[in-house]
């Protein structure tokens, strides 16, 4: 038989065990017939609907968080593309018999990613098993419960610890994050406007808790008249990675203004970063834009290259001048640099890899669906064209990484 003879909408109602099919946007997309018959829900009453819609927690009591756990699960799943499972937890179910009422229940759950052809989370799959009759069977119990009843119960009073301990650990990252979005914003600023070209910046940071990272962007209007314009990512997450990158961010716009070329800015940076912490493989590309000769000169360490679009709508990546990242060389060299030339009309686009990078995609195609985008939104002003590729290029579920982007008018 082959696959495209098989109903695998079907197969899935069928499977006997309590499954549900969710959007990114925690929609019920499906269920089986398991998970309806387990709820006592009729399809059209989960199916459409949202989690909290569909299954709110019993709003009478304070300490009930089953459905803001189990939510919290999905959006980190949707967010990472990596499953989760929860320990055993309370999650209590409004009565179908008898609205109002809340029934105690427990569970086991898995939460896992399933992926689209693009390599992103498309569905989030919801699997569960009701242990409520056996939690209810060991505490009816008397005292002559043997040693294996006794076991169990200590792994349950440890499991609800172990849950404890992960909401604990998820709200602190939660605060890490928002003390890191903070000090993001407040390092990167939005420019004044450039006498010499109009420009737009935009920071988007990644989905979930965990993935606030060190990317940047800076715009620098030079004495000589040029504008130096960069962005740079650092490895790693949280509040660190974003002190690292006030410290190179900085480091970086000082080495710009008295730097005579992109490179000699790159190779005092790489300098400077071999004395932070943290800093090791970082990358980062400068460009410096001459309106008056219409050229731009710039240097990569590492970073994915800088979009040039023409007034026709074609892009170049400039990726003529890409050497390893901040640090990497056991020893300091010289970097390398290269200089094209523009058409008045012509846009330069310069982003971190949230903007391209998908999971298990090769990177060209990244590249070539910014470059489309670019065509698409040709002649817009780099506002609206900033906003575009945004929309374009984030996933339904957002990023899992940082994007910095810069638009530039020349």
């Amino acid at each position: 038989m082959r696959d495209s003879e098989i109903d695998y909408r079907a197969v899935f109602r069928a499977l006997p065990s309590m499954v549900a099919l969710f959007t990114p946007d925690l929609e019920y997309a499906d269920v089986t017939e398991a998970f309806l018959r387990g709820l006592g829900r009729r399809r059209d009453q989960v199916v459409g609907h949202s989690l909290d819609g569909a299954f709110p927690d019993d709003p009478r009591d304070p300490d009930a968080s089953g459905m803001r756990r189990l939510r919290d699960s999905l959006r980190w799943v949707a967010a990472t593309g990596e499953r989760d499972a929860m320990t055993l937890h309370r999650y209590d179910v409004e009565s179908p018999d008898r609205p109002g009422v809340w029934e105690e229940r427990y569970w086991s759950t898995v939460c896992v990613p399933v992926l689209g052809t693009d390599g992103e989370v498309a569905r989030l799959l919801h699997w569960e098993q009701d242990l409520t009759e056996l939690v209810r069977d060991r505490r009816g119990r008397s005292g002559a419960a043997d040693r294996a009843t006794v076991l169990e119960a200590e792994l349950f009073r440890r499991a609800r610890e172990l849950q404890e301990v992960n909401e604990r650990l998820r709200k602190a990252h939660a605060r890490e994050r928002e003390v890191a979005l903070h000090l993001q914003e407040a390092m990167l600023p939005v420019p004044d406007p450039l006498p010499l070209g109009h420009a737009a910046v935009r920071y988007r940071p990644a989905a979930g808790f965990l993935n606030v990272c060190g990317d940047w962007y800076d715009l620098v209007d030079r004495p000589d008249g040029r504008v130096a314009v960069a962005v740079g990512d650092v490895v790693g997450s949280g509040l660190v990675a974003a002190c690292v990158m006030g410290q190179l961010r900085s480091a970086l716009s000082a080495a710009c203004r008295v730097a005579d070329r992109p490179a000699r800015a790159l190779e005092a940076l790489d300098l400077y970063a071999r004395s932070v912490d943290g800093a090791e493989s970082t990358t980062a590309t400068l460009a410096v834009v001459d309106h008056a000769g219409r050229t731009v000169t710039y240097s990569s360490a590492g970073h994915l290259p800088a979009a040039l679009m023409h007034p026709d709508g074609t892009v170049d990546f400039l990726d003529g001048a890409t050497d390893p990242p901040l640090g990497a060389r056991p020893e300091h060299a010289e970097r390398a640099q290269c200089e094209t030339a523009f058409a008045e009309g012509s846009v330069l686009v310069l982003y971190t890899d949230g903007l391209v990078e998908r999971r298990g995609e090769d990177i060209d195609a990244g590249l070539a669906r910014l470059a489309g985008s670019l065509a698409r939104h040709r002649g817009d002003g780099p506002d609206a064209l900033a906003d575009a590729l945004l929309a374009d290029l984030t996933p339904p579920a957002g990023a899992t990484d940082d994007t910095a982007l810069v638009v530039l008018g020349l």
